[in-house]
């Protein structure tokens, strides 16, 4: 079975072709490093994570460029240095380094390339003046705005008209814009701004970009004027990837630029929105202190990527039983696996647009045909499956082991085992009332035990 994508530009869902044979190109929308990442953030990063596996399943990782930037100059990011007074430079670094460590945690490889916005501002400025150059933008009290009516198809990924839009955009009644739809590609900086010197505006023209021109700059860079895909949250459909189009297509001609547009949708918390008025704003960093990042991985997985993803403590729960039921699998069958061909049926379900609750029904189909079989075939096909996935990456012990940064758990691995020992001999000796209290207290400490042929072996509950 080929690889099936859906397009949101074409709204529909085709074989993926690559463009390039040699190269499989594809940009994804990066973070604006300001505050730690929320789990909103985090699920465009697993989504795309998974493509850029799949893709290095079906091609080769060789063949394989993923590209995704990080938006470090922002008005976000001034507003954050104002309101607490750290310079630019440490909020951004301190949260890249928080980004990257969240993201790892949550089984996501490193992208190939990760531009900064503000290593490639002379991309950005080259790109303007072609669009300058080309009549597509103009010049107006030291802003450089695009001309959205100098591209008459404006507008054709998301599909709004003129009056909506206007809307969508939020768009900033302003006195520089020829238009209210015109949207910003330069724009002056303050003295307490960062800004970069350019042939615009008055004081050497010290200025910054807009937002929208980072991502056609730094894309062309590293992926050319032509590539496979970019991805992103639906909520980048309008204005950000429109805007992208815009400048890119105006500067380099129709039919360059992205060919495959990739968006997944929103994600709410207990149905409602998140936001910190509603006090329901979690960060990744706030749930990897309770739940291990393959909880929180399998979690976003449930639900397929195009469709709205409801964040509840149940689904968080639902993740962790599955996780424990496939590691509980896994830890019954003593061999090592030599083959690394995921089951073609589970790649079945990845290759149609990703769907991933497919994916996890055939994955909970293996975990109970092995424990009823043993198979070595049958414990690859798992690990292969849960491999592509970002999942099943720890040893089955490792994972019951395993214990939430705010656990309050008294008993070491090592004591737990002496517990154990002193276990057995109880039972040896048949008293089987020291035994059974040498269970109840660990049970007390949340420690199960499990008795089986081998041996018996814990997990923390």
């Amino acid at each position: 079975m080929s690889l099936k994508l859906y397009n949101t530009l074409t709204r529909k869902k085709s074989s993926f072709q690559p463009l390039d044979k040699i190269k499989i190109r594809m940009y994804v929308c990066g973070p604006t490093v300001y505050d730690y990442a929320h789990i909103g953030n985090a699920r465009p990063v697993i989504v795309f994570d998974l493509l850029s596996r799949i893709l290095c399943h079906l091609f080769g990782k060789e063949r394989v460029h993923y590209v995704r930037n990080i938006t470090d100059v922002d008005d976000k990011i001034i507003a954050a240095h104002q309101q607490s007074g750290e310079e630019i430079n440490a909020i951004t670094s301190r949260t890249i380094k928080s980004f990257h460590k969240d993201m790892r945690a949550l089984g996501n490889l490193d992208p190939d390339e990760e531009p900064l916005a503000t290593d490639h501002i002379s991309e950005m400025q080259t790109l303007i003046k072609i669009l300058l150059t080309k009549g597509h933008a103009y010049e107006n009290k030291g802003h450089v705005l695009f001309d959205v009516k100098s591209m008459p198809d404006y507008g054709k990924l998301s599909q709004l008209n003129r009056e909506e839009l206007i809307a969508g955009a939020r768009v900033e009644v302003a006195a520089y814009k020829k238009d209210p739809a015109d949207f910003v590609l330069w724009k002056p900086s303050g003295e307490d701004q960062p800004g970069w010197n350019s042939p615009w505006g008055p004081n050497n023209g010290r200025g910054r970009p807009g937002w929208h021109i980072e991502c056609s700059a730094m894309s062309e860079k590293y992926l050319g004027q032509t590539f496979d895909i970019h991805g992103g949250g639906i909520d980048l459909v309008f204005p950000h990837h429109e805007n992208e189009i815009a400048q890119s297509l105006c500067a380099n001609g129709s039919g360059t630029f992205a060919q495959i547009w990739m968006h997944n949708g929103y994600l709410m918390v207990e149905g409602e929105k998140m936001s910190k008025s509603l006090g329901n704003f979690i960060t990744v960093r706030e749930l990897l202190e309770q739940h291990h990042g393959e909880t929180i991985r399998l979690c976003m997985l449930m639900t397929h990527y195009r469709q709205p993803l409801n964040w509840t403590t149940t689904g968080l729960a639902q993740a962790k039983e599955s996780l424990d039921r496939w590691y509980g699998a896994l830890r019954s069958v003593d061999f090592e696996c030599e083959n690394f061909t995921p089951a073609a049926n589970f790649t079945d379900a990845l290759l149609d647009d990703l769907n991933t609750p497919l994916g996890i029904s055939v994955i909970h189909e293996m975990a109970g045909r092995l424990n009823k079989s043993g198979s070595i075939d049958d414990k690859a096909d798992l690990l292969n499956a849960g491999n592509l996935m970002g999942l099943l990456q720890l040893n089955p012990d490792d994972w019951f082991k395993w214990q939430p940064e705010c656990a309050n758990f008294h008993l070491t691995d090592r004591q737990i085992n002496d517990l154990i020992n002193q276990r057995d001999e109880a039972r040896d000796q048949k008293d089987f009332v020291a035994a059974d209290n040498i269970r109840t207290e660990l049970a007390v400490q949340g420690i199960l035990l499990e008795d089986g042929p081998n041996g018996t072996t814990w997990k923390r509950t």
